[in-house]
């Protein structure tokens, strides 16, 4: 696996156990940002783009328990979360995997446990991304990183608009899209395009992607609406 780099976040109150478990973080080649209070840390929150964050549960102020609802409420479940602290009743433990923590570490804890955990979560975290950059719908598959498409595993020869407009349809898959929501997502809403500029394209997509109802799959014009691309399969 190559080297994975993640910006992390950690929130403990006692300088010196945050100072070390700082260079533990960035010796095994991560970048980290520390902070003493819950305050200061939603706030940061608010700006920096972590991949992952280490909370102690007992803090001055907001406790590290309601930093992790503050993040789940506020920032959905995919920012994985790992607690380290002396909290370590079965109870603590649970509370806190309940409440949305992916991982549990009791203090003291190691340089090796703890940069292992993150390693293990920047795992996770990497597949889950490399997933979220691709739409599967057989036969076709879209790679979003390397903007190409294939067809039964070919490479089909598209222009980056073409692809682009694409992979915008199969986000859209089955709802109807207006030629001014393709312009304006598609081509930035340039104000020297028409909507004869999206029809052309249109129509080299359906030739070129086979879309015209043969082959399972259908990309139509809805008058006076705009396209829609649809699965006639069921």
């Amino acid at each position: 696996m190559d080297a994975l780099t993640l910006k992390i976040g950690l929130l403990e109150d006692d300088k010196h156990v945050s100072e070390l478990m700082k260079l533990w973080v960035e010796a095994a080649g991560h970048q980290c940002k520390t902070y003493g209070d819950g305050e200061s840390f939603i706030s940061a929150l608010g700006d920096a783009e972590f991949d992952l964050v280490i909370l102690d549960w007992v803090l001055p102020g907001i406790s590290g328990d309601a930093v992790l609802k503050w993040i789940r409420d506020n920032m959905g479940w995919d920012l994985p979360v790992i607690f380290v602290t002396q909290k370590d009743s079965e109870e603590n433990i649970v509370e806190a995997l309940k409440s949305g923590a992916d991982d549990y570490m009791t203090k003291p804890v190691n340089e090796g446990e703890l940069t292992a955990r993150i390693m293990a979560l920047g795992r996770r975290l990497k597949s889950r991304n490399a997933n979220a950059n691709k739409l599967s719908h057989d036969p076709f598959e879209l790679d979003l990183l390397s903007h190409t498409l294939r067809r039964e595993g070919d490479i089909l020869n598209l222009t980056q608009k073409e692809f682009d407009l694409a992979a915008y349809l199969f986000k859209h898959l089955g709802q109807i899209v207006s030629r001014a929501e393709v312009l304006k997502n598609v081509w930035g809403s340039n104000p020297e395009l028409n909507t004869r500029t999206v029809d052309i394209h249109i129509s080299r997509l359906r030739k070129k992607l086979e879309l015209n109802g043969d082959s399972g799959w259908r990309l139509t014009g809805i008058y006076n609406h705009g396209y829609r691309l649809e699965t006639m399969s069921h």
